[in-house]
């Protein structure tokens, strides 16, 4: 029988490819002979808090080519080492969740590097990788270390550490540079952009208030005359609780040249942060500035809220997204995540924004359009735990009460 020669390398082609995946089904996999934590170990960053101390270091690809025999960062997951001393009288646990709710676990990692018909072999890197993560609990008077793989951050990575025990939660929040990236110095210290004679500390909710008020009502452009996005919401607190509570809840830093336009006080704003939805898809930002007062020492971020045209159905990979139209929504939307962050402490509403109603829009920068009750929420924030039953409801617009009284779709007189 004639063969033809396209079939003869057909034929070729599959004979090479069964030797192929027999060779991967036979090839061996060995740990790495150095694969200790001492390098991550020398730039851990540490604290110490109820007899507890607590280590965190950012792995980068040379961390995990030596540690694990692979770049295990090329596969979209920021490998943590961790390090826990536990000096009090009772075992202790790690809540993976607090660091990362997306956290992935070693065998999901493992998957990523196995062989075709691995056998033997994946079996090896299973057992290696879960060998290297961090094992609860952590008894008294013992120190464990291990790795949690994360999703990745550039730049500065805020770390959530919550260590639990019986009717104890023992948590941390620590700034890591992350290895080759550009520090932020933004995120690495608090900021102080204003002189400090420019700065006004209220130490009265009264006086916050009327400050709250007198902020602007709006971003800019660069020129400062055309009108942006609104300023509809405000945090108080200190930088670790503000950046704990809304890592806790699935936002990361994701600035965009969109973004960027927008101007407050002059600048660009001081971070990003995008909730971060399933699948890349777009999700609610916030964008922040840290505004010239403060409320008894603690920073006071102006923001804006928002979320695109679409929500998680817009198209991915939009280098611009239009803001929605119902921005109080997607201020909502933010409030009840604080409130489920375990960070909130108070909530209060200020006027400031000016009502607008969805039969006379505003109009933005890009030619979007938005309505408003007017009206901003201001969050304060604090150390966590907090309970749902700890948030106390500040008496200044009654936006609860006022919301039950008005039709739908229906908008607050912008004098009220």
């Amino acid at each position: 029988m004639n063969i033809s020669p396209a079939m003869h390398r057909a034929r070729v082609r599959a004979g090479a490819l069964c030797i192929a995946l027999t060779l991967a089904g036979c090839a061996t996999w060995h740990g790495p002979s150095e694969a200790g934590d001492g390098p991550a170990r020398e730039r851990a960053v540490s604290a110490t808090s109820h007899n507890a101390r607590v280590s965190a270091t950012v792995l980068g690809s040379e961390d995990s080519k030596r540690m694990y025999g692979a770049d295990i960062n090329t596969t979209g997951v920021q490998p943590l080492w961790i390090e826990v001393q536990n000096g009090t009288s009772q075992a202790l646990w790690l809540l993976r969740s607090g660091t990362d709710p997306d956290y992935f676990s070693p065998h999901e990692v493992a998957w990523s590097v196995h062989t075709l018909l691995g056998g033997a072999t994946n079996t090896s890197i299973d057992d290696y990788f879960s060998k290297l993560g961090f094992s609860n609990p952590i008894p008294p008077g013992e120190t464990r270390s291990g790795i949690l793989f994360t999703n990745p951050d550039q730049g500065i990575k805020l770390v959530n550490i919550d260590l639990f025990g019986s009717q104890t939660l023992i948590p941390f929040s620590l700034f890591l540079r992350v290895p080759g990236g550009t520090t932020d110095p933004g995120l690495a210290q608090i900021p102080f952009p204003f002189p400090e004679t420019a700065v006004t500390d209220y130490e009265d909710l009264a006086s916050l208030r009327a400050a709250l008020d007198r902020l602007p009502c709006c971003a800019t452009d660069a020129s400062g005359t055309v009108q942006a996005d609104p300023l509809n919401a405000v945090g108080i607190g200190q930088l670790t609780d503000i950046g704990a509570a809304l890592v806790r809840r699935n936002y990361r830093r994701d600035a965009r040249e969109s973004d960027r336009a927008q101007r407050v006080f002059g600048r660009e704003p001081d971070f990003v942060m995008r909730k971060q939805a399933q699948a890349g898809a777009p999700a609610t930002w916030v964008r922040g500035w840290l505004a010239p007062i403060r409320f008894q020492g603690q920073l006071v971020y102006v923001a804006q809220v928002g979320r695109p045209v679409g929500g998680r159905f817009a198209p991915r990979g939009e280098t611009h997204l239009t803001l929605h139209e119902n921005v109080d929504e997607a201020r909502n939307y933010l409030i009840q995540d604080m409130m489920y962050s375990s960070g909130l402490d108070k909530l209060g509403f200020v006027n400031g924004v000016g009502a607008a109603s969805p039969t006379h829009p505003r109009t933005t920068l890009d030619g979007a359009t938005y309505y408003t009750d007017g009206l901003r929420a201001v969050v304060f924030f604090a150390t966590r735990p907090r309970s749902l039953s700890d948030v106390n409801f500040l008496d200044w617009v009654p936006y609860l009460e006022e919301r039950s009284t008005l039709q739908p779709g229906a908008t607050r007189d912008a004098h009220q």
